[in-house]
């Protein structure tokens, strides 16, 4: 009679981490990307009156 194999190693199952998801600074706990379009430097008068005007809700007058 031959001996029974050994069942195959299994991979480690991944580790439980009870760590406060709360302590981490998300994407939302920074001002990075509110309200600023792509390649907007700023202080341009004349964009920033371009951009309301586009923005501006239509009940808005």
């Amino acid at each position: 009679m031959s001996s029974p194999t050994a069942p195959e190693p299994r991979a480690p199952k991944p580790a439980l981490i009870f760590d406060d998801p709360l302590d981490q600074q998300s994407s939302d706990d920074t001002d990075r990307g509110w309200g600023e379009r792509p390649g907007d430097g700023g202080g341009d008068n004349a964009a920033d009156l371009k951009r309301f005007l586009d923005e501006k809700p239509p009940h808005h007058l």
